[in-house]
Formats: C-alpha cells, structure tokens, sequence
C-alpha cells in the first residue's frame, strides 16, 4: 500500500514530520516497507535566470553564461549545452552540491580560462531521465529563486507500508489515518457527506439473480459529463504511488480505492446494452473480454455483472472494454457493491488476475460504506467533469455488520503479557471507532465499527468468514468449537488491537519456557537417519538431488507398476503425470539430461519418496543414487566403466553409517526388472527383510531414456531399517593382544555365492575369528573346469593369552572344515 505524506495529511490533522509518521507506524504495525522521498537529493538545486550566454573565447562548444541565482548576484557559469541561450530559465547547482546523475560533488573551478561557479542541469545530471540533450528550459513565469523541488511538486515523499490479509481497513489512507491518530498523531479528519440532487431517473437497474454473485449493490448515472485528463492534482496523487492516470471518470474511482478502500466501477451508459446491468453467475461458454486487453474464460464459479450482451465485468476485479470510459462518454453510471471476499480471491487465483480492487474486496471493505462511497464519487465526478445525477438503483439487502465484543481487562496482561490501565485501554477502542456499549470494573463490551471485518468476523453474517466450519464436523463438536471461538476470537482481537495501538516495542520480550536443562533432540531418529544417509552419499562425492514426485507415465512404467489409482488427475505438467515408483528413475533422467549437455559423468543422490501405491504404507522413504559414466581419469589408475559393485559400496556404506550389522547383510540376486538380471542384487537382513538393491542399469531401460554410457543405482529403503538397540556404553574391547592374518585359498564350483564361502569362515571359531575378506578371485588355466579360486583372509584376534602355532593350525583346520562342509570347497594346494 503506497501513499503520499500529503494525502495522509488530507485525512489526518498532524504537524508529523516524515520520521514521526514512519516510527509510529512501524510501532503499530503497519510494517513500512520503504520511503521514496524523489526531492531530497534535489533539496538544493534553485530556479535561476540565464541574464546573458556569450561564445567561450577559447572553446567552440562552450559558451559562457551570466546566471541570476535569485538575489541579484550573477555567477559566471561555463555550460555545454546547445540550447544555452539569454533570457531562459533553469535550474541551477551552487559549489557544495551533490549531482546525482553524475555522482560528483560540485566545486568552484576554471574552464579554458573562463571562471564557473555554479552549473546548470539537464534532467539526466538530476537523475530525472536519460535526456542529457540541453539543460532543463523551464517556462517564463518559473519563480527565480525558489527551490526546485517545491516549484516540480516533488517534496512530497511516498511511503509504502505492508499490509497483513486481515487488515482491508488498512487498505486506504483514511484507514491509516485512523490507525495514526489513535496512536496519538494527530487527529482524524472526518468525511463531509456531499448532498446530491438527483435530476432525473436512473437509465439503468440493477438485477441481483444470484446473491453469491453480489448480496448489495447500488448504482446512479451522471450525464452530461465532460470526460478528459483529470487535473494535476489528482494525477499527481496517482503517479506518485505508480498508477497511471487514464481520465477523469476512471481517476476519481482510483481516488477512492485508494482513499478510502472504497472500490468503484464506471460504465459507459451508451455502450450498456439493454437498460438491466444483471448480478449473476457465469455460464459455461462465456468469456469476458477485460480493461487489460486479456479475453478470459469463465466458468460457473465466477461471479459477474452482465447486460443483455453478457459478461460486461468480473464482479470486484476488474472491468470489460466494451463499456469502459473515454473521451467520448457523455453518461456514466457508477457502480458501488459488495462482493464475497472468499469468491473474490478464488475467481481471482484461477484467473490470474491481481487488481487494486481485488486485494480490497478478499480482505473486506467497509461494509457500510457503499452510500457514501457513491455520494463521495458523484460530488467529485460533478467537480471534474460537470452533468447531473440520476436517482440511486439498489438491489440487495444491506448486510447487518452490526456486532458486539467483549474485553476482560485482565486479558490484556494474561494473554497479552502487559499490565495496561482500563481507562487506557477503553480510550484507545474508542479513538480506532469501537463504541462502548457497556462497561463495569472488570470487562467493556464494545459495538464494532463497520470497517474492521478481522475483528469478531464470526459475527459477521454474509461477510464471508475465511474459517467456517467444516460441514463434516459431528454436531456436538461443532457446536462445542463455535461456543469456544464465540468467546475466545473477539477477546484476542481487541487485545491485539490495545497492545498494537499502545506500540508492539511496548510489548516486553518474554522467552519461551525451557522444557529442561538440557534440551530435546530437534529430530526424530527417523530424521536424524535422513540426515546421516545423505551426509554419508555427499562425502562419496555424489550430489545430493531434489526432484519431483512424479514423472511421465511411460518411462515411470520401465521401474515398476504404475497403478491408475496413482496417477494424477490434475498434473502441472503433460509429462508429470504419474506418481514415480523409485527415486532412481528420476535420478536417471537427470543423468541422462546431463549426458545430452556434455557431462555423462555423474553421481547423483536424493532422498525421496517411492509410490507403490494410494495408501501411507505403499509410499516408501527412499535413499537412491546413481553413477553414471566412468571413473575419473587418474594417473594411479586407468579410467574404468561404472559396475555394480561401485553401487553396492554406496548401499553398503549407507547401511553400515546407519548401524546395520554388516555381518547379518546377505545378499540375493532377485533384483527389481530395471537392473541387469546378471549384474544386480539385493542386500536382506534375514530372508525377508529386504534393505536395499542395487545393479547396473538394464540395456532396455538406458536405450528409453537416451542414456548412451554404463549406469548403475541403488536404493536403500529407510523404513525397512531397524533402529540400533540402545546399550549401555562400557569400556571400548581393546585386546592386549596382537591379532594375526592367515590367507586360504579355496577351489569351489563357479556356482557357489561367496557370501557362503564367507559366512561359513566367520561361523568357524566365533571366539577368535574378528573378521573375514575375499582378496582374490581366479578363473581360467590350471584350474578344473567349472570351478574358480577364492583368497580369503581370515583375521584371528587372542583375547586371553598369545596362540601357540598348535592353536592357530587348530583354529585354520576349523576355517577349512567349516567351509568345506558348507559349500563343498577344498583347500587349493
């Protein structure tokens, strides 16, 4: 909300200088966003008389000047511009200014051995424009002297406050007036209510056919009226706050918007077709073509005004052209209404349509207001444009605003947290409109003003509450939660009112209670896990992703079952249209997009969500990663092809940071469709519960997504992890001895998973064995057929004294037997 300081002193007698009335609306919050005061940086530039300009002696561009600053003192000026010339106006800088425009601070200096004490301006040299073509040319009865900014009208600094969605009374410059002045800044100056003669009747009527379209409406034509530019003053007020003025009769509307929150519409009675301007809803079919040269489609949630044509305005947002104003109109009819702020804001969404009169109508206007809002507009439209006024059209009831509230003074310290005198309190409702119709020691009961819809709205019939009930509700709960808000809404209102009226910097800072010494943990452990994957995957160099949910539904369909229960109806894009079944498949996608841009190379991460179905069960947290591409060239080690085992490391690591017992991770070969059957995976903890899968990509499913290079991926499902048992933490196992390292090299069928090779080796002495590792897998010469090499090291750790040799050949024969018996291998000679 912008407005200019001298339009709130139109509205509020104060002797405020700028930084009194911007301290004291900050204080009660009404937030000041910025100040634009365009005549402080040209505070000390003066009008001054050129008395002579003569050719520079030594400088053909030049030309020397004698300048009239206003006290008869003439300066000599040496100045470029082409039209220099005696006799002319300008404006004028003095040694010690600063020009803006160049960012430069004036001096007294010499030019080819002329003196220049003062400059002349152009536009651009004061920061006004770009025309840098002459110095500014005033007219001949500019008066010498006086300071420019006062002669342009541009001492009149622009403020611009924030406005909260409940406060539509601060909307206007008379509502933050009345804000100022109860905060004891001046004192408001009340509304003259013009008297209109009515001339003859009104050419047009008004037809309410469906009341969530208007619930009130009033209307009245002038004609005889002389439309054209509105006069400076009023032009002024709207260019200073970025309005374009457009003419008189659409002026005088922007005025009282402005002014008073008051919106207001103009038609051309000419171009109305028939003599009936209709309240209805639209019809499927119908458009509207608008004042801003857009055609909009409505539907049958839009509530407009209609003549027999159609569509001639979408009710309090904006106007049609075809009856718009111009120079041409001789009858305007004005109209005056009131519209459902939740229907306002809901056909202006689905439009995209922000309007001053929309942000006015969705928060509240004065809801009696209307008469003499009308009267107001005829009064100015008569004084700018001349004609006669018709007889008032209405339709509608006037809504009954009328309602009461309740404040017990000693809510102002329990609730507000300030100890605030009563007789205070009451002074400052009653200087913010709020009429005391009752009061005792303990409590005042206040009849609300007509103008604040946000404080007990509940009460407000018609005025379209933003927080009705939902119709769902059991009876006795709703009627329970209405008694309660009844009570409670209105109280708190009228608190907030006293404490903000009073100064928010008068409102001590309290800190909230400490629950205890030492404070609760911010996450949840599931939270904390999130956390620890996705610092886990950033540390292996894998960039960490966010995506959407959704993807298009034929390459969804590569990653598993795209139900139709989970397909969107409504997706923001064509080809966002399915719920994704794995994260993977969007980390794919961008890997594949990536590759098409020159970097195929990729590591890619995200913990997302994966959707197997409508229900909470089916929609799975999801670590998953991708790495497409090839190793980085170093010169240790040649480059290689991304495989499935880079991706098992990443899960594996994963798994491990989150407190899986690596020992009881074993891993099965049943991976999902979309990884390669032979060179993918899926690590279990015990048979049934699956952790995580990994692989390389299948060929099919890189071909549909353009994906030239190798890729593989992994997915760790959080859910299906459990939380780590909490033990007690003693003393960490620090063996006094050495631990020794034996290497086995066993011959097994080609068939047999390692995984078995390595289970049966830790499962032979549990009490020595610490650890057990594949060093080397050999196939080929000197070996049977169908049968390969595996080197284990098998770490053996003594605990209560060192082993002799006989003691460790007894525990390798137990390494040897176990392994033997589980999968049939043999020591390797």
């Amino acid at each position: 909300m912008k407005f200019s300081l001298s339009w709130l002193k139109a509205h509020l007698e104060t002797e405020a200088s700028l930084a009194e009335v911007t301290g004291a609306l900050n204080r009660i919050g009404l937030e000041v966003e910025g100040v634009e005061d365009r005549g402080a940086a040209l505070a000390a530039f003066r009008i001054a008389h050129v008395v002579s300009a003569e050719q520079h002696p030594n400088a053909d561009r030049l030309r020397a000047l004698k300048v009239d600053p206003g006290d008869g003192k003439l300066l000599s000026v040496v100045c470029g511009a082409p039209n220099a010339r005696a006799g002319m106006k300008g404006v004028l800088a003095l040694p010690g200014a600063f020009i803006p425009g160049t960012g430069i601070t004036l001096k007294k200096g010499e030019i080819r051995g002329v003196a220049s004490e003062a400059m002349m301006l152009s536009a651009r040299e004061m920061g006004l424009g770009d025309d840098h073509s002459g110095i500014v040319d005033l007219p001949a009865d500019a008066p010498l002297g006086e300071s420019y900014v006062t002669y342009a009208g541009m001492d009149d600094p622009v403020i611009e406050i924030s406005v909260t969605p409940n406060r539509g009374d601060a909307l206007s410059v008379q509502g933050v007036a009345r804000d100022l002045a109860a905060a004891g800044l001046g004192t408001l100056k009340p509304l003259a209510r013009p008297e209109i003669v009515a001339a003859y009747p009104s050419p047009l009527t008004w037809v309410i056919e469906d009341p969530r379209a208007c619930p009130f409406v009033l209307g009245r034509a002038i004609r005889g009226v002389r439309n054209g530019p509105s006069p400076k003053w009023l032009q002024d007020l709207l260019v200073a706050i970025g309005q374009r003025p457009i003419n008189a009769l659409v002026d005088v509307t922007n005025l009282y918007t402005y002014g008073l929150g008051r919106p207001l519409h103009v038609f051309d009675v000419a171009k109305v077709r028939g003599t009936t301007l209709t309240m209805r809803m639209a019809r499927e079919g119908e458009s509207l073509a608008a004042l801003n040269g857009k055609i909009y489609a409505l539907t049958p949630e839009d509530g407009i005004i209609a003549d027999a044509a159609g569509p001639e305005a979408l009710g309090g947002i904006i106007g049609g052209a075809p009856t718009g104003c111009d120079a041409d109109t001789t009858e305007v009819f004005i109209e005056c209404a009131l519209f459902d702020p939740v229907r306002i804001a809901l056909s202006g969404r689905r439009h995209d349509i922000r309007t001053d009169a929309r942000a006015r109508f969705e928060r509240g206007v004065d809801l009696a207001l209307p008469r003499l809002g009308l009267e107001l507009a005829t009064w100015t439209i008569q004084e700018l444009c001349g004609g006669e006024a018709s007889e008032v059209s209405a339709a509608g009831t006037e809504p009954a605003w009328q309602r009461e509230a309740t404040l017990r003074f000693e809510r102002l310290a329990g609730l507000g947290g300030a100890a605030v005198p009563a007789d205070e309190a009451v002074a400052i409702l009653e200087r913010l409109g709020f009429a005391v119709t009752a009061r005792n020691a303990e409590s005042v009961t206040v009849a609300v003003p007509s103008w604040r819809n946000d404080v007990a709205q509940g009460r407000v019939p018609g005025a379209g509450h933003l927080l009705d009930q939902d119709p769902g509700l059991p009876a006795e709960r709703a009627r329970t939660a209405a008694e309660g808000c009844a009570l409670v809404e209105p109280e708190a209102d009228l608190v907030e009112e006293v404490l903000r009226i009073r100064g928010l910097d008068q409102v001590a800072p309290v800190s909230l209670p400490v629950a205890g010494v030492v404070p609760l943990a911010a996450l949840s452990p599931k939270q904390a896990r999130a956390g620890l994957a996705r610092r886990v995957l950033a540390a292996r160099g894998m960039l960490d992703c966010v995506s959407f949910g959704f993807m298009e539904a034929k390459p969804a369909a590569l990653f598993g079952e795209t139900p139709a229960a989970l397909r969107l109806v409504n997706p923001i894009a064509a080809d966002l249209d399915q719920m994704r079944p794995t994260p993977v498949a969007s980390l794919l996608l961008a890997a594949s997009r990536n590759a098409a841009r020159g970097y195929p190379d990729v590591a890619l991460a995200e913990l997302g969500a994966a959707y197997r179905d409508q229900s909470p069960a089916g929609q799975l947290q999801v670590v998953a990663g991708v790495r497409a591409g090839h190793t980085p060239r170093h010169w240790a080690e040649p480059s290689r092809p991304m495989d499935a085992m880079d991706a098992k490391g990443d899960a594996l690591a994963v798994l491990a940071a989150l407190g899986v017992p690596m020992a009881a991770v074993t891993v099965t070969t049943d991976a999902p469709g979309f990884y390669h059957p032979g060179r993918s995976g899926v690590l279990r903890q015990g048979p049934k519960t699956v952790l995580a899968t990994f692989g390389e990509i299948h060929p099919t499913v890189r071909t549909a997504l353009d994906l030239a290079g190798p890729a593989v991926g992994f997915e760790v499902f959080l859910d299906a992890i459990p939380e780590p048992k909490r033990r007690k933490k003693g003393a960490p196992d620090l063996p006094s001895f050495q631990p020794l390292r034996r290497d086995f090299a066993f011959l097994v069928d080609a068939g047999v998973a390692a995984e078995a090779v390595l289970r049966a080796a830790r499962g032979a002495e549990r009490a020595l064995v610490t650890e057990v590792a594949v060093f080397d897998r050999y196939a080929g010469e000197k070996l049977p057929e169908g049968k390969v090499s595996l080197g284990l090291q098998v770490t053996i750790q003594p605990r209560e004294t060192t082993l002799t040799d006989a003691e460790i050949e007894a525990v390798a024969a137990k390494v040897v037997a176990a392994v033997g018996k589980a999968t049939g291998a043999v020591l390797r000679a």
